[in-house]
């Protein structure tokens, strides 16, 4: 009779066995080229998908380098999304344990109805749940799903911390700039002050000459006190990236030569459809997708009847008689058959409902795609037009050094006064400040260009390994 059971239900399992999850299809929408890259400089530096792996290397400061060396490898932050990938690993071996047989033994005494006679009672009982009907391949997709997506976290914490290095260096390093250029500026806000006292003494001025120099020499002492607080709170900041209670004495010092990092042109080569991988965004988007497949998968299984093979193997001895007999024994084995007959309009609105969700995940997917692309396209624009203001102000620098120099050798001819050469070396250092920040923010958007692009990507991973949505 058991046989004649296998046999009827053999069809019915060489069809479950056909089954599998839905395949999405993404479709994503990018463009073949970057619209804002431009035309590249001669001499400019190509930039290809292997290059994000260590983007700030770019920069060539040998001590950046060495600061973001340390925050990967001491930052608690990204040391949390390690440790859940490393779990997610882990509980993807037993995301379908649920589809292996189980075996569980027990023992225990009872008496019989007529409480004549006691008996021990040790049994080995077997439960094995088919998966049919793609249940297992959905189970196995949704575990790969949540892989991915703590894949994503872990590469979106390593964006966001070398990014978060990046900046809070470069703002030391402005800092320190400003601290330098505001120092000769007190120098000079201090020697103007002094001279207008003498020329009032000497009634070739006028008080109000002395209150302006007295107003700027304050609104200088003033800028520098919001600098020391913006270099104490960067410098406290990167160290907390860096898994440190204190900065490094340095970060917080004024610096006779400082020097702000920057880029060289770039050509960037990273083609628009390499950000499906390298962006944590999409990669996030993707798995949301592979989970709902597997919920899509795993509802139409649901109306399907599901099958389950059960065994048990029993053993009793009559504790009463102190005895056994051959029928003591008892095996059994057969099939469970769940069919859904009463509740199965509820598991069809189940299956409606997944359907429209992962129909939902899709076009978040695509919308991720789109957003990476305008993220990227909005970083390249920022950063042509940081550089066109880089060269803006460079072309002004010889002209105002040479207005300087020509007032310092009208004063040593005799033909102009000290006071006279102040203002324009006080404007030359004003110009070189603005050149300092205007570096600092080409600078920042070389950062946002590669925090859009994905930093550094994820290691190409088969086919086999994660299977799941198609692009």
């Amino acid at each position: 009779m058991f046989c004649k059971t296998l046999l009827a239900l053999a069809p019915a399992a060489l069809l479950a066995g056909c089954m599998t999850p839905p395949q999405a299809q993404l479709n994503p929408d990018t463009p073949a080229q970057w619209r804002q890259a431009g035309a590249s400089a001669p001499h400019a530096r190509a930039v290809k998908a292997a290059d994000l792996a260590a983007w700030w290397t770019l920069l060539g400061d040998p001590a950046l380098d060495k600061l973001v060396e340390q925050a990967l490898a001491q930052n608690l932050d990204l040391a949390q999304a390690q440790g859940r990938l490393q779990a997610q690993r882990i509980l993807l071996g037993t995301a379908t344990a649920a589809y292996r047989p189980g075996f569980t033994a027990g023992v225990r005494t009872l008496q019989d109805v007529a409480a004549l006679d006691s008996y021990f009672h040790a049994s080995l009982d077997m439960s094995w749940n088919l998966g049919l009907f793609g249940a297992y391949e959905a189970t196995e997709l949704d575990g790969q799903g949540q892989l991915l997506d703590a894949q994503a976290q872990l590469q979106a914490a390593r964006i966001q911390l070398v990014s978060n290095v990046v900046q809070r260096y470069l703002e030391i390093c402005v800092a320190q700039q400003q601290r330098l250029a505001l120092g000769q500026q007190l120098q000079l806000d201090a020697r103007r002050l002094q001279l207008q006292q003498v020329r009032v003494q000497q009634r070739m001025g006028s008080a109000e000459q002395v209150q302006q120099a007295s107003l700027e020499l304050n609104r200088s002492r003033g800028q520098e006190a919001e600098l020391l607080q913006h270099q104490a709170r960067a410098a406290h900041a990167l160290a907390a990236l860096l898994g440190r209670s204190e900065p490094e004495a340095a970060w917080l010092a004024a610096s006779s030569s400082p020097h702000i990092p920057s880029a060289a042109a770039l050509n960037l080569q990273v083609l628009p459809a390499e950000l499906l991988r390298s962006r944590p965004a999409i990669l996030a988007a993707e798995a949301a997708v592979q989970r709902a497949a597997a919920a899509v998968g795993l509802s139409n299984s649901a109306l399907y009847p599901r099958f389950a093979l059960g065994g048990s193997l029993l053993y009793s001895y009559n504790l009463t008689q102190n005895r056994r007999s051959s029928s003591n024994h008892v095996p059994t084995l057969g099939p469970v058959i769940d069919i859904p007959l009463f509740d199965w309009g509820r598991r069809r609105a189940q299956a409606d409902a997944d359907e429209l969700q992962m129909d939902n995940a899709i076009k978040a997917y695509r919308q991720s795609v789109l957003d990476g692309v305008a993220d990227v396209e909005t970083a390249l624009a920022s950063l042509g037009a940081q550089q066109q203001r880089q060269q803006s102000l460079d072309a002004q620098t010889p002209l105002l050094r040479s207005r300087a120099q020509q007032l310092q050798r009208r004063q040593q001819l005799g033909l102009a006064s000290e006071l006279d050469t102040l203002e324009p070396r006080r404007q030359l250092l004003l110009h070189e400040s603005q050149q300092s920040v205007a570096q600092a923010a080409q600078t920042l958007a070389f950062v946002a260009l590669f925090q859009a692009l994905g930093g550094a990507p994820l290691p190409p991973q088969s086919p086999s390994a994660t299977p799941g949505a198609t692009p």
